[in-house]
């Protein structure tokens, strides 16, 4: 009787060696498909050369005049590269083209460090200048050479130049563009700074404290006045409507008192007319109706009364009227069409002004009450709580939603997940997978 060895070593390899074979080609599989882990790729080589920093040009090759090189390194303005060319570091420089030196015509000081500093022998070096600008540069102001004064059109100083007074300013009497702001100015009024500068087209001097009242007399050739946020009191001169080339009043954010000039029409080349945040009263002139060049109008924050004139209506230039916070009364004479054509319309915190219900819709958020029969308004205006809550619930019944569009924006977020999120869950779900079929295939192998 033959003897047969058993079976089970056999099937055992067998078993054992398919168990074994299988297991490599799923860790295998699972290495093809598991993500690899982000790695920065090495950067691609530009296709621009590397700047390498170039050598600086000495001064010698510059085509400034020496001195006024000089004096510019003394202010620490770089000259490694000719201040002459165009463009100019952060545009500091402009200059002439006389030979063999070119000479100064603007300079610019921008955001100056604490260790620059002004000195008259710099000064002296740069009085070809017709241009000069200071802008964050709080050094001390030093006596200016009388070439350089008699030289200067235009001389701005915004947030710089310590202990600045009327009279320091009064010398420079040939500009005709004076802009200081953001600077304390000791000056007992405009008169002691503007009084000499007979040739001055322009001038702003604001938030500076100023203090005193407005001139009696202004030389006619102004095109441009902006004196706002000082502490100028009294009342608007009538003078100042004689200025025929005025196109910029601005007188707000002072303390001015009394009733605006009935001849202020008489600024017929006037576009920009800023008198809000004072103490004015009275009625708006009809003298204004005359004023067609009118872009720009704000007499908000004053205490003006009386009824608004409908020949506002009629100001075909007019983009942007600021009435709010006045006491005028009775209907307000615009329409939709008027107030639609408008970039900017204010006229709430008038208590006893409203509006025609017929020709408004109470949509309209103006904040102020609709009118009577009478003419008088029928409720106070809104408060501001009210009005916003009015205008977020409001919102469902605008012309505009932009829902959709916020909803886009999120898709836009979400075109599909990120490829690496994508790949470290295909790796996951491959090593859960492989890890419960190992588990089955040892106890199917057992």
């Amino acid at each position: 009787m033959n003897r047969h060895p058993p079976p089970f070593p056999f099937s055992f390899s067998f078993s054992f060696s398919y168990c074994v074979s299988l297991l490599y080609l799923l860790v295998f599989s699972t290495a093809l498909t598991s993500p690899l882990s982000p790695t920065k790729s090495p950067s691609a080589p530009s296709p621009f050369p590397s700047a390498s920093p170039s050598s600086p040009s000495s001064s010698s090759s510059s085509t400034l005049d020496p001195k006024q090189l000089r004096a510019l390194q003394s202010l620490n303005i770089p000259t490694s590269k000719d201040p002459c060319a165009q463009p100019s570091f952060h545009n500091a420089t402009l200059c002439d083209s006389s030979k063999p030196f070119r000479h100064l015509l603007s300079l610019r000081l921008l955001n100056c460090s604490d260790d620059v500093a002004l000195s008259s022998t710099a000064l002296k070096s740069l009085s070809s200048l017709q241009d000069l600008q200071f802008i964050n540069c709080p050094v001390a102001a030093v006596h200016f050479p009388s070439d350089l004064l008699s030289n200067l059109r235009s001389l701005t100083c915004i947030n710089s130049l310590r202990r600045l007074t009327g009279v320091w300013l009064s010398r420079f009497q040939n500009l005709t563009d004076l802009t200081v702001s953001d600077v304390q100015v000791n000056a007992s009024g405009p008169f002691i700074i503007l009084n000499n500068m007979k040739k001055l087209r322009s001038v702003t001097i604001s938030h500076t404290n100023l203090t005193g009242f407005l001139p009696k007399h202004w030389h006619l050739n102004f095109t441009h006045i902006d004196l706002s946020r000082n502490q100028l009191r009294g009342k608007i001169p009538n003078s100042l409507t004689l200025l025929e080339n005025l196109q910029l009043l601005n007188l707000s954010s002072n303390s001015l008192t009394g009733e605006i000039p009935s001849t202020l029409g008489d600024l017929l080349s006037l576009q920009n007319l800023s008198l809000a945040s004072n103490t004015l009263s009275g009625p708006i002139p009809e003298s204004m109706a005359a004023m067609p060049s009118l872009v720009h109008v704000d007499l908000s924050f004053n205490q003006l009364n009386g009824t608004i004139p409908d020949y506002i209506t009629k100001m075909k230039g007019l983009k942007y009227l600021n009435l709010e916070n006045n006491n005028f009364n009775g209907v307000m004479p615009f329409n939709v069409s008027f107030i639609k054509k408008l970039v900017v319309f204010k006229v709430g915190g008038n208590n006893n002004l409203c509006y025609n219900h017929s020709l408004i819709s109470s949509k309209m958020k103006l904040g102020i009450a609709p009118c009577d029969k009478h003419g008088l308004p029928i409720s106070p205006p809104p408060s501001k709580s009210d009005s916003s809550a009015d205008e977020s619930g409001s919102s469902d019944d605008s012309d505009y939603d932009d829902s959709e569009d916020d909803s886009s924006h999120k898709e836009e977020h979400h075109h599909g997940p990120n490829k690496v999120v994508l790949g470290v869950a295909i790796g996951l779900s491959s090593i859960v997978f492989l890890i419960i079929f190992l588990i089955l295939l040892s106890k199917w192998c057992a």
